[in-house]
């Protein structure tokens, strides 16, 4: 009826809502049950929920695929790859979110999968890598080293070689990168964190470009019981009406406070993709003295988290599960929508109190 392509910010604020019927309402109720009246889409909770369905379609919309909702992003992933057929070789960043790697590796101690190492930014590296591969997991940019992904390439080379691709976006988003137009078979989200952007979630999801594919992840998640809950799907539904205006300011404060810390003589090395809201940087001192600055901060959060609309830092090292080629001094910062002047003179008195 409108004619023209919808914009990423009016799908985000749109889709998914109930159907206008007078008295009916804006948001998609909360539906807690866990049996419900047979005859409709589902009869029992496991298989279904109405309040599911509000953010699977404003994300799918927005990835321009279907897309399921798990508990978490790790359920989400270990559906994905409960798909590979048993021996398989998975091929996966060096670096990427430790959850991820954790479970690839544990599925290669036990044979289910070989699992390839690859530099994800090396082209030539992981298009070699994708020869006799099943599935191809790229994470761009990657957590934490922010590295990125030539995904176009690598996907055309990965499904040449008859693998499939899943993509990480929880940092890009869809607002900054739509994989699946870009060959990808699969979207997966942590969506705790900037889809729904306020810190009060656990939340994942797939999104698919195939409905066999959804098909089979649907049937996974029920088997395995790794259903969201409705309160959670809910708020992330809630979260993402809201996402382009976070992004875009989160964003801005990102790339000022990437080029003040670059030139900044007690910051060794500062990274930052060139969008999204994560930088990535060592400080003069090394892993005591950025340890140091990240419990010191009165506006930063020290926390483990990320994407919400405050800002968070913490030195990744601190997990033993982290990646021994991840410098133990590095720290991550998540930028939120605070005042960038409040920020900047945050990060300025605490890099003076470990001086």
């Amino acid at each position: 009826m409108h004619g023209h392509e919808l914009s990423p910010s009016t799908i985000a604020v749109g889709a998914g809502r109930p159907d206008r019927v007078p008295g009916g309402p804006l948001n998609a109720p909360i539906t807690l049950a866990s049996a419900l009246v047979p005859g409709g889409a589902s009869e029992y909770g496991r298989a279904g929920n109405p309040t599911w369905d509000s953010f699977e379609t404003v994300l799918g919309a927005l990835e321009g695929g279907r897309a399921l909702a798990f508990s978490s992003g790790v359920a989400a992933s270990a559906a994905l790859f409960d798909l590979v057929p048993m021996g398989s070789v998975v091929v996966a960043p060096r670096h990427a979110y430790y959850g991820t790697i954790a479970q690839l590796t544990e599925r290669n101690r036990r044979g289910q999968v070989e699992l390839r190492l690859v530099d994800i930014d090396n082209t030539p590296q992981v298009i070699a890598a994708c020869e006799g591969a099943a599935l191809v997991w790229i994470e761009s940019p990657t957590n934490p080293a922010l590295e990125i992904a030539d995904i176009e390439s690598i996907a055309t080379a990965a499904t040449k070689a008859g693998a499939a691709v899943a993509v990480d976006n929880t940092f890009a988003t869809p607002l900054r990168q739509r994989p699946l137009d870009l060959g990808a078979d699969f979207v997966v989200h942590s969506a705790s964190k900037l889809l729904s952007g306020h810190s009060d979630l656990i939340l994942g999801a797939i999104v698919a470009n195939d409905d066999r594919a959804y098909a089979a992840l649907e049937k996974r998640r029920s088997v395995l019981g790794a259903i969201p809950g409705a309160m959670e799907t809910f708020l992330a539904a809630r979260g993402v009406r809201t996402l382009h205006v976070r992004l875009d300011r989160a964003e801005a404060n990102a790339k000022e406070l990437h080029r003040r810390l670059s030139a900044s003589r007690r910051i060794v090395y500062s990274r930052y993709p060139g969008f999204g809201t994560i930088i990535a940087f060592e400080v003069v001192g090394g892993p005591t003295a950025a340890q140091k600055m990240t419990e010191q901060s009165d506006i930063i959060t020290y926390a483990t988290s990320l994407g919400g609309v405050e800002s968070t830092w913490e030195r990744r090292r601190r997990h033993p599960g982290e990646p021994e080629s991840v410098p133990e001094g590095l720290v991550r910062l998540s930028v939120g929508i605070e005042d960038v002047e409040d920020l900047w003179t945050d990060i300025q008195n605490v890099l003076a109190a470990i001086a």
